[in-house]
């Protein structure tokens, strides 16, 4: 790929390795000019020349022969030439790069938008979106095309959402990628999930608990029986979590069965059973014959809805300790949520162990990080929320190349944990405000999260910037 001309007019071509002399030859005599080879990774340079428009393009027709793509426009394009061009060879290499990189990014989402001025990728890294690439407009349908029919789903079919599933393995790692499409003005985007088979699950101490938290949530895992819930929005590493308490407890004498959806990591020593709705095996279907196996501890994926929530409840008093999830800002809130599902309160307060809520935050990038001085006003933040902290240092990260010049590198959790106490089972029994619970789960001893985002910074973890974006520390503490 030519990059440009030297001072002394020379070109300087961009090439994947060493080239052969028969290929120095023919660049000097299609430019004219002596050429100077830069050597770069192949798979950027690719992506760079699919991302190329071809029709007006500086670097002439010949540069580009063979990835011309010319798609049929409107809504009535052919299936049989939305096959092929989603088989022909720049779109196959143009979606295998888009997986590649994010692969090599960390990314846990690719977004492919289209819109009016072409098809956008993004990557969310980290938690956070970034722009990645855009390519012309008539790469939109081949491209969704390819990734549905690497994911088996209806090419044909482009006026309703669709859900799939893309399975690959590189070397020796097994990616799931899940994928969601969904029309939109210009044409269909997608969403694709990567998931990790091959990266392994994360044990208790590697999730970023302080040494208070890890113990009050190991006293939780460690119950012969009852519910211990994880809480938090999607895609704050709750799952992630109950793998590390699973693998606490595992052991030949323990058998645990989980239903997920999907199995996000293969342990082994584990019955794991994903969720397939389109058979007919939802969670409460499967939690049922679950208990038919002779299990000591069930994970539920989540707590979806009241049946589901029932049966789990059902599990624990007859004796089993069950894990799961559910959708709320902080750890009181999910004992209010199971009652907002219609279940009982005294079976909520006979039943729930304690609640762990949870949000990730990005870690500084140690190879650039630096000081940070704080303003009058962070001084007196972090005055109320640590005031018991000894020797706080606050950093931030300057950018890098080894962060892509974000200054973040990786994520850790930061927790709150809710254990019952008999007051607390009265006042759920009762049936008492949120406020109520709160205030005696913090006389009981929960630290709130807001104050172990402030306790991260102060430890120079993360920057005072993602514990305000994070935590939503808008309001006092």
């Amino acid at each position: 790929m030519p990059l440009g001309m030297t001072d002394d007019g020379k070109v300087r071509v961009a090439a994947g390795g060493p080239l052969d002399v028969t290929v120095l030859d023919e660049l000097r005599f299609t430019f004219e000019a002596p050429v100077v080879v830069v050597e770069l990774p192949a798979a950027e340079i690719q992506a760079a020349i699919l991302s190329i428009r071809s029709e007006g393009s500086e670097l002439g027709t010949d540069a580009l022969t063979g990835l011309d793509v010319t798609v049929v426009e409107g809504e009535d394009d052919a299936i049989d030439d939305l096959r092929t061009l989603a088989s022909q060879a720049p779109v196959i290499k143009l979606v295998n790069l888009m997986l590649l990189e994010a692969l090599k990014d960390r990314a846990s989402d690719v977004h492919v938008e289209s819109g009016a001025d072409g098809l956008r990728v993004r990557q969310r890294i980290d938690g956070v979106l970034h722009d990645m690439a855009t390519h012309p407009a008539h790469y939109q349908a081949a491209v969704v095309s390819r990734i549905k029919i690497m994911a088996n789903l209806n090419i044909a079919e482009r006026r309703v959402p669709q859900d799939g599933r893309i399975r690959l393995r590189l070397s020796d790692r097994d990616i799931d990628v899940r994928v969601s499409t969904m029309p939109t003005v210009h044409g269909e985007s997608v969403v694709l999930r990567l998931l990790d088979q091959g990266g392994g699950a994360r044990g208790l101490p590697d999730l970023g608990m302080d040494d208070v938290t890890s113990a009050q949530f190991v006293r939780l895992v460690q119950r012969p029986n009852g519910i211990v819930l994880v809480t938090g929005p999607t895609g704050s590493g709750k799952t992630t979590t109950l793998y590390a308490a699973l693998q606490r407890i595992d052991s030949p004498e323990v058998k645990i069965v989980t239903v997920e959806d999907p199995v996000e990591y293969q342990i082994d020593g584990l019955t794991q059973i994903p969720v397939n709705p389109k058979a007919g095996r939802t969670f409460a279907g499967a939690l049922r014959s679950i208990l038919r196996h002779d299990p000591d501890v069930i994970m539920v994926g989540e707590m979806r809805d009241r049946e589901t929530a029932e049966i789990a409840i059902q599990a624990a008093l007859t004796g089993h300790l069950v894990f799961s999830t559910l959708h709320t800002n902080d750890a009181p809130g999910g004992i209010t949520r199971l009652l907002d599902m219609g279940i009982e309160p005294y079976l909520v307060a006979a039943t729930v162990q304690g609640i762990l809520a949870q949000r990730l935050v990005r870690t500084i990038c140690d190879a650039c990080a630096r000081s940070y001085r704080l303003t009058a006003e962070e001084r007196r933040k972090v005055a109320e929320a640590v005031p018991d902290l000894a020797k706080p240092r606050f950093r931030t990260g300057e950018g890098c190349l080894l962060c892509a010049n974000t200054g973040y590198r990786g994520r850790t959790g930061i927790y709150e944990v809710l254990t019952m106490t008999e007051r607390l089972r009265s006042l759920v029994v009762a049936r008492a405000s949120l406020d109520e619970i709160r205030r005696e789960a913090a006389v009981a001893g929960m630290v709130p999260l807001q104050r172990a985002a402030w306790r991260k910074a102060a430890q120079g973890v993360t920057t005072i910037a993602e514990v305000l974006r994070v935590a939503r520390e808008e309001a006092s503490l």
